[in-house]
Order: structure tokens, then C-alpha cells, then sequence
């Protein structure tokens, strides 16, 4: 019994002098490691700088950060001048893995921002599989959320670029939406500005009817409908369309039917004057 106890004994000894010469070893490959590493990131930032490795001085070091800020501000530059061309701003971004193995990467991206006053949220998921030594990258589970409780018209489109998983398509639309809608804003404020006591905003200046009424015509009113049309291939059309009001005693004086045919006179003005002058000409007729 004695005997085997010395046995294990001496086993064990041998195995402790092997794991102290391990951790021996570890210690100095860590360090190693350490040494090379960070050598190698002094010398990046000193290639980064232009600069040659070697004796460094305060004022050399100031130099490597005075080059990286001057790097991010023209980076930020980029950013905001894309912006600008766009329209288009990001407020958030988050980016998630999934999946990781030698032939797959699965991540999920997560994006937030808005495009002049239209907010959106848009969540996808990217796959990336090598194949042979081709890789290649798949989006899949697009999902875009949009504030579309004033912009039905946008809203009806996101359906038709979910499915067909065309992210490109969506943020050409989204600023060609947005344009257009500008567009009308811009111009259903300048005409209630500038002729305060004959035109209204009933939806506020976001919306797409504005009113057009006289206060010596009671009960006469023209209603210009200007709605923004957004096909599931991302085509953007404004529609400008004239509703007429009058009462039944004033429509039995109207000899020339001319406000049963204004509509149409409406759309004929479109055609020849654009859309600025043909709503003037209306505003006008009323006034006077």
C-alpha cells in the first residue's frame, strides 16, 4: 500500500513540474506578445502620421493627433456632405451577429433616421456564405417601419419593398416622396400667406387639401385636392385634382356652367401654366 502511494506520489510531482514549466512558457509568450503587438500598433500610428519609427518626442506624438483629428473631421465632412446630396439622415445604427462560422456570417442591421420630415426604422438581416472563393452576400427579413399617419400614400408602397427585399429602392423613393411633398407644402403656404383671408389650410400645411373661399361668396368654395401617388416599383406622382361648391340656388344663375366644368378647365391649366400659376389664376378668380 505504502508502495503505491509513493508511486501516485511521484506521478504527481512530475505533473506539477510540468504545469509549472506551461505556465512558465504561457507567461512568456504572453509577453512576448504583448511586446510585438504593441510595437506593431506604435508603428501603425507612426506610418499613419508619416513618420518613421524610432526616438519619439512629445512633439511628435501631438503631430499623430493632430492627423487623426484632422482624418475624423474630414471623415464627418463626408457625412454631412453626403447628407446634404441625399436628403437622407441617419440618426441610429446597430449591427448584431448572428450566426458565425467558417463559410456563414449572419448579421443583423438595425438603422433609424428620417428624410426631411418622414421618420423611418428599417431592420434586415445580411448573409454572407462563401462559396468556393466566391463570397457572396444575401439580404433577407427587410422590415421598414414608417410614420406614415400623415403619408398614406408612402406607407402603401413599403409592402412592395419588403418583398422584393430592394433597400436601394426604398431610400430612392423616401426622397423623391419627400421632395414632392416639400413641394406642396411649400406652396400651399406661400398662396395662405399671401392671400390670408381667401385661402385655408383645414389639415394644416402638411396636408393635401387646401381650401379656396371668399368671404363675400358665402357657400362658394373651390377645394384643391393635391395628393402624392407612390407605385409598389417606387414611381412618385403628384395628382392635383379641383372640387367645386356652390349652393343650388347660385349653380340655377350659372348660365355658362362654369363651375361644372371648372375641373376640367383645372386640368387644362396644369397642362399649360404648371401648378404654381394654375392655383394663382384660381385664387384669383375668387378674389376678384
Amino acid at each position: 500500500m505504502n508502495k503505491n502511494v509513493a508511486v501516485y506520489e511521484a506521478h504527481i510531482k512530475v505533473l506539477q513540474e510540468e504545469i509549472t514549466a506551461l505556465q512558465c512558457q504561457k507567461e512568456k509568450n504572453d509577453r512576448e506578445l504583448t511586446i510585438h503587438m504593441g510595437g506593431s500598433m506604435k508603428d501603425a500610428l507612426w506610418a499613419m502620421a508619416g513618420q518613421e519609427t524610432g526616438t519619439r518626442t512629445g512633439d511628435s506624438l501631438r503631430d499623430i493627433k493632430a492627423h487623426l483629428m484632422a482624418e475624423i473631421k474630414k471623415l464627418e465632412e463626408d457625412l454631412v456632405r453626403q447628407t446634404q446630396m441625399n436628403g437622407v439622415v441617419l440618426t441610429n445604427c446597430s449591427v448584431k451577429t448572428l450566426e458565425r462560422s467558417s463559410s456563414r456570417v449572419v448579421q443583423q442591421h438595425r438603422l433609424a433616421g428620417h428624410c426631411s420630415f418622414l421618420d423611418y426604422q428599417v431592420e434586415f438581416e445580411v448573409t454572407e456564405d462563401q462559396e468556393d472563393s466566391t463570397l457572396v452576400r444575401r439580404l433577407t427579413d427587410l422590415n421598414i417601419i414608417v410614420d406614415a399617419t400623415e403619408f398614406k400614400e408612402f406607407g402603401r408602397c413599403v409592402s412592395g419593398v419588403e418583398e422584393n427585399r430592394d433597400l436601394l429602392q426604398f431610400f430612392r423613393t423616401i426622397r423623391r416622396f419627400s421632395d414632392r411633398c416639400e413641394h406642396r407644402q411649400r406652396t400651399f403656404q406661400h398662396f395662405q400667406e399671401k392671400y390670408p383671408d381667401v385661402v385655408s389650410l383645414p389639415g394644416g400645411c402638411r396636408s393635401d387639401i387646401m381650401l379656396i373661399q371668399s368671404p363675400k361668396l358665402p357657400g362658394c368654395s373651390l377645394t384643391v385636392s393635391w395628393s402624392i401617388e407612390v407605385t409598389s416599383g417606387g414611381e412618385v406622382t403628384p395628382k392635383l385634382a379641383l372640387v367645386t361648391k356652390m349652393p343650388e340656388q347660385a349653380l340655377q344663375l350659372d348660365s355658362r356652367a362654369a363651375m361644372e366644368s371648372a375641373p376640367d378647365s383645372f386640368q387644362s391649366l396644369l397642362r399649360v401654366l404648371g401648378v404654381e400659376a394654375s392655383i394663382e389664376a384660381l385664387i384669383q378668380s375668387v378674389s376678384l
